[in-house]
Formats: structure tokens, C-alpha cells, sequence
């Protein structure tokens, strides 16, 4: 078990289709540093931690590989809880699953209640249930991908566990990574956990339809998180409303189209 959150590799389960199997044992990362009393723990356990990371980077790239073999265009999604990331992606795969297959990854500590949402939209969806862990890591999704079958070229979505913390430090094999933050969130959570933020490469301001009622300042949120990440790409949207779901859909479009494109091109040249 991770000392510094309390992420452990036990109690975690994959489920499908109402179904649950544990999570085979693996090496679960962390890159968080416990400082310790002496230099030489300092140095060991930042040595260690380092080899458990490099171990996550392995199966990270082993989902890319998977990913660009298929064609696929993967996006993590990531937020705290309560920001509407779920409600995005049921409203989202309903306007865009009869122009792409679909897969969703759903991470949460316990219940299935989101991968039965996303299975009733009419996709699959598979639930990770992390049990103590507070992020999914690439092992675990590139274990729950076993379980869904991917057709080519598929948009696969990754809900991850809610926490602007922990998600934003492990590589899945995505292609991109999304930060959600609603509007009664406030609009200084850049500011507050920059390492989300520095890693997300589109921001979504989500609940834009509360705006009247609530004190939040678009732009400057905005300033906020482009001082943690310069040039970030942001969105505002209502998952609930659908105001502003047609701008997302057509990012997801663009990204799908240049993540496709090599494996077209290697599925062309070996037809000739």
C-alpha cells in the first residue's frame, strides 16, 4: 500500500455486464515522496518509486501500442467528484455512437452505478472498482481492455476515479487527457492543484447553465489554469442542458481523425 495516499493493489475488481472478477496482483505505482529521516531512505525510496513508475510507463505504452494498432483515439478523463463527468459521457455517446464504435473504462472505488449508466446508453462499458486506490493506473485498464474487444478505429472513453490529485501523475496509453470543473467548484482549482491542470491538454468548464446562480469567473478561470499550462485548450459546456456539447463533439471528432490516420495508412500500404 502506498504510505503517502493509501492506494493498495488489493480489492481491486473488474466488471462486466453485472459481472466481477479480482483484479489480477500487479505492482502498483506511486510517485509521491515520503520524506524520511535519513538520506539514504530518502534516496532508496525515491529509487524505488522511480522503478514503479517506470513499470506503469511499460504498460502505458503497451495500451499505446494497442490503441494505434486499432486505429482507436483514447481519452482520459479526469475531475473531482461531483463535476458531471458522467453525465457528460452518457450525453456524449449518445450524440456520436452512430458515427463511431464506443468503449468507456469506468474507475471508481466501489458500485458499478456508472458503467450501468454507460451500458444503458448502448455502449460498452466495463467498471474498475479501486477499492483503497484513488486513480486507475495503466495495468488496470490495459487489463479491463482484455474485456472489451475494441473494434477498429473506436473513440474508447476512461472516466477516471474523482481527485485532482493522483490521475494527473499516471500515463494510461491515452492519447489525451480531459480536466472537467464545474461551475460550483470555484474558479480558482487551477491555482489550487496545478498538476492536474499541467497535464490536462483540454479543460472543460462544465454546468455553464448554473452560471446565473453562482459566483464564477469563466475567464479568469481560464487565466488560472493557462499560468499552469500555457496554451490550454478549454470548452464550456452543459452536460445537462447540451449547451456547448456540440464543440466537444467535434474536438473528440478531430482528435479521433489525427489518431486514426497511421493505421489507416499502415492498413493501405500493406494492401499494395
Amino acid at each position: 500500500m502506498c504510505t503517502t495516499c493509501g492506494c493498495g493493489s488489493e480489492g481491486i475488481t473488474v466488471t462486466r455486464n453485472g459481472e466481477s472478477e479480482h483484479e489480477h496482483s500487479h505492482e502498483h505505482v506511486h510517485v509521491h515522496v515520503q520524506h524520511l529521516d535519513s538520506h539514504d531512505g530518502d534516496t532508496r525510496r525515491i529509487q524505488v518509486e522511480q522503478d514503479l513508475l517506470s513499470k506503469n510507463a511499460g504498460y502505458a505504452a503497451a495500451n499505446r501500442r494497442y490503441f494505434s494498432e486499432l486505429g482507436a483515439f483514447a481519452v482520459n478523463m479526469m475531475s473531482s467528484p461531483g463535476s458531471g463527468k458522467t453525465t457528460l459521457l452518457v450525453n456524449t455517446v449518445a450524440a456520436l455512437r452512430n458515427q463511431y464504435p464506443i468503449a468507456v473504462v469506468e474507475g471508481d472505488q466501489q458500485t458499478s452505478h456508472d458503467a450501468e449508466r454507460i451500458r444503458a446508453a448502448g455502449v460498452p462499458g466495463i467498471q474498475i472498482n479501486t477499492g483503497k486506490g484513488c486513480h486507475l493506473d495503466a495495468h488496470m485498464v490495459g487489463h479491463a481492455l482484455q474485456h472489451l474487444a475494441l473494434q477498429r478505429e473506436s473513440v474508447v472513453f476512461i472516466e477516471n476515479v474523482g481527485n485532482l490529485v493522483c490521475p494527473a501523475a499516471f500515463d494510461l496509453g491515452e492519447h489525451r487527457k480531459v480536466v472537467i470543473i464545474s461551475v460550483t467548484e470555484g474558479e480558482d482549482k487551477p491555482l489550487k492543484y496545478p498538476d492536474m491542470f499541467a497535464a490536462a491538454d483540454l479543460m472543460i468548464v462544465n454546468k455553464i447553465d448554473l452560471l446565473p446562480h453562482v459566483d464564477f469567473d469563466t475567464a479568469r478561470c481560464l487565466e488560472y489554469a493557462r499560468r499552469v499550462r500555457p496554451g490550454i485548450e478549454s470548452l464550456e459546456l452543459s452536460a445537462t442542458s447540451g449547451e456547448g456539447l456540440e464543440a466537444w463533439c467535434a474536438w473528440i471528432k478531430a482528435e479521433h481523425a489525427a489518431a486514426s490516420v497511421p493505421a489507416r495508412n499502415t492498413a493501405a500500404a500493406n494492401t499494395t
